[in-house]
Parts: C-alpha cells; sequence; structure tokens
C-alpha cells in the first residue's frame, strides 16, 4: 500500500506532512513503513503522555471496547463518572464537561463565562479577553479567541467578543476591564503555539487578583500544558492560581480524542439541561484511556517529569542554546532555519516539532533516559550552524 499517494489524493490538503509514513511504535519509538526507527520527542503534539501502545493503557482501552464502547450522554457510564470524580479530586474542581478536543472544552468554557456574567452582571457582560501569540483552536469561535491574526485572515467574519491584550501588559488587561463588559480572561500559563513562552507568576497572580476584584471568570487553556506536561497535573498548578474554569485535552485520554472543561464551585451550575452536549463526549473508551493515564500520574511521576524537564534544559544550555517552557514542553531558539534543523534530525531517527522560529519538544512523559540522551545528542548536533 503506498500510504503517502492515497493519502495525497484522497485526504484534505490541510496539513504540510512530513516525508514519514508511521505504522507501529512502543513506548517512544516509532517505524515507518521502510521499517526505519525514529526517537519520537513530539508524542502526537503532546497526546500519547505515556508513548506508544502502553501495555495498561491498551488493556484498559481494550477492556472496555470489549464491554462497551458507547452508549449516549443519555445514560450514566461507569468510566465517565470515575475519571470525572478523579479529575475534580484532584483540581479541586466541582463539575466537569467532556467533549472531544481542545477546542470543543475552550467553547464550553467561553459558554461559562458567557452565561455566568449575563446572569450576574447582564448580559452586555460578554467579552473574552485572550492574549496576544496565544492559541486556543481551530473552531470560528476558538479561531477568534486566538490571538494571531495568521489563524484569522481566510475565515472572516469570527465570532465577535474576544479582545486582546499583550503577554506581561498587565496594564493592558486593567485598561480592556475599565473600558469594555468583560465576562472572562483566557490564558495560556505557557504559549505552546505561540513560541513556548512562559508566562511569570507575577503577571498571572496580577490577572488573577483583576478578576477577583471585577468579578470575572478566570479560564486556563490546559490543552497541551496539562495532564503532566510541565511537571504538575495541570501547569496553574506551578503557581498559587485558582481558576474558575480549567479546559484540557490532548494528553489526557493519551491518545484518544478526549476535551474536558472543568469548572470551580463558582460556575458549576452555570450550565444546566440543554445549555451544551456532545454526543460523542465522555466516551467509555476515551474515559477508560484517560483514567490509565490519570492513574500514572501520581507525586513520583510528575517529579520525574520535572527532572527530565531539567536535564533537557542543562544540556540544551551548556550547548549554548536558549530554552523556554516548562517541564516536558520546551523550546530552543535555534541559529539556524528551524524548518532544517527538523530536517537533520529526522534524517538521524528523532522527530521534533516547531513553534514559531523555536525546535519544540513534547516528548512521551515516560520516556527513559537512555533514549532522551540519545534524542538529545542528535538535536544538538542538528543545531549546530
Amino acid at each position: 500500500m503506498d500510504i503517502k499517494t492515497i493519502d495525497k489524493e484522497y485526504v484534505a490538503n490541510t496539513y504540510k506532512r512530513f516525508d514519514v509514513a508511521i505504522v507501529e511504535g512502543s513506548g517512544a519509538l516509532c517505524r515507518d513503513d521502510c521499517g526505519k526507527e525514529y526517537i519520537d520527542m513530539t508524542s502526537g503534539i503532546g497526546v500519547n503522555s505515556l508513548g506508544y501502545s502502553d501495555p495498561e493503557w491498551v488493556r484498559a482501552v481494550a477492556d472496555q471496547a470489549a464491554r462497551l464502547q458507547h452508549t449516549s450522554n443519555l445514560y450514566y457510564t461507569q468510566p465517565c463518572a470515575e475519571l470525572a470524580e478523579i479529575l475534580c479530586k484532584r483540581t479541586g474542581m466541582s463539575k466537569v464537561f467532556f467533549g472531544n478536543s481542545g477546542a470543543e472544552a475552550n467553547e464550553c468554557a467561553v459558554k461559562v463565562a458567557r452565561k455566568y456574567a449575563a446572569e450576574h452582571k447582564g448580559a452586555e457582560y460578554c467579552n473574552i479577553i485572550t492574549l496576544n501569540k496565544s492559541f486556543h483552536g481551530r473552531t470560528l469561535t476558538t479561531l477568534a479567541a486566538t490571538g494571531q491574526d495568521s489563524f484569522h485572515n481566510m475565515f472572516l467574519p469570527l465570532t465577535d467578543g474576544f479582545l486582546y491584550a499583550q503577554p506581561e501588559d498587565i496594564e493592558g488587561i486593567e485598561a480592556l476591564i475599565r473600558d469594555n463588559k468583560i465576562a472572562g480572561v483566557m490564558l495560556e500559563v505557557v504559549q505552546g503555539e505561540g513560541g513556548v513562552n512562559a508566562l511569570s507568576a507575577g503577571y498571572l497572580m496580577a490577572v488573577e487578583r483583576l478578576c477577583r476584584e471585577n468579578d470575572i471568570v478566570l479560564i486556563i487553556d490546559e490543552v497541551q500544558t496539562g495532564n503532566g506536561r510541565t511537571g504538575e497535573l495541570y501547569s496553574y498548578m506551578n503557581y498559587d492560581l485558582h481558576p474558575d474554569v480549567v479546559s484540557t485535552a490532548k494528553g489526557l485520554a493519551g491518545g484518544l480524542p478526549m476535551g474536558a472543561c472543568l469548572m470551580s464551585a463558582k460556575v458549576a451550575d452555570v450550565l444546566s439541561y440543554g445549555d451544551h452536549g456532545s454526543t460523542f463526549g465522555g466516551n467509555p473508551v476515551c474515559a477508560a484511556g484517560a483514567l490509565a493515564v490519570m492513574k500514572r500520574m501520581d507525586d513520583a511521576f510528575l517529579a520525574d517529569v520535572r527532572r527530565k524537564g531539567d536535564h533537557i534544559r542543562e544540556r540544551l544550555t551548556a550547548a549554548g542554546y536558549e530554552v523556554s517552557g516548562l517541564g516536558l514542553m520546551l523550546g530552543i531558539k535555534t541559529d539556524k532555519p528551524v524548518a532544517e534543523v527538523i530536517a537533520e534530525c529526522i534524517g538521524k531517527g528523532v522527530l521534533c516539532l516547531s513553534a514559531k522560529d523555536k525546535l519544540r519538544l513534547l516528548p512521551p512523559l515516560n520516556i527513559d533516559d537512555e533514549l532522551l540522551d540519545k534524542a538529545i545528542d542528535v538535536i544538538i548536533e542538528a543545531l549546530k550552524v
């Protein structure tokens, strides 16, 4: 089967794929259709939390698929209920809405903020502040939330009601709050697609203070940063932040499509019957995969993520490169075009990503030290001019 030829003929031309057809994988290793092996430092853009075909994850998913693959949200299922309980108990949140993706989780977050504001301050309080360089999804509403014009231009008009502030400019957010009717503020603790830029603790705390003073819903977008990626279960836990809403997806179900919108006690009862829904949200098989992931994310596991992230940072810094990000979500400033670095890494059996002009690393959270160091050796060599 000529995978690439068939794909080019029949799949919508929305992806600039690398010249690699992956057919199987185990752990942090995968193989292409020619039998070449790669160390995957991308984990499906932060999705394969436990790498490829983790035995515990496979068993949980297969067992659930053999028992019950889907009902609908008109009925209760054990995996959905158990996952909601775990997420709430580990975050201190009160309720969860399950969808299929990060964009859906963020759409739900916007709905929660707007309905809360309408009920408590008036329907005119409908605006959501996000940041320039942010990325919140590809639906028309989450594109509008994304603070990058390059994602907007071909799809106008987008959903109204989004305002943008500069990262780290607290005066800018203060001005937007003063001059507009604001329902919510939506932030990524680390702006992934915007260049793997971590926001400062002082700025994040100041934003939360403004939200509290003005009864504004604080939304933390944990689509890429969540589920252990930064060395805490969710990235806001690296700081003393208390969001009202947390959206997440990507690594939540370890490779299956699942998004979640977590709501604090303040907004837990904002959504009522008929306000929102999802055919596949909370699907039992996806929930079983997510349970397998969550049950692995104990303190020791998360500490090991931090250790590995520190190790990568130390090695690359020692080699003379600037590193941004948190945990195992890292960006590296390159001295030559990042596309050249990625191509050299692929040629030497290591898969990497880009984010703006940086090399981006999102390895499986459980990658072993030997493979990690082998990959870093290749990356450092490819970074050289």
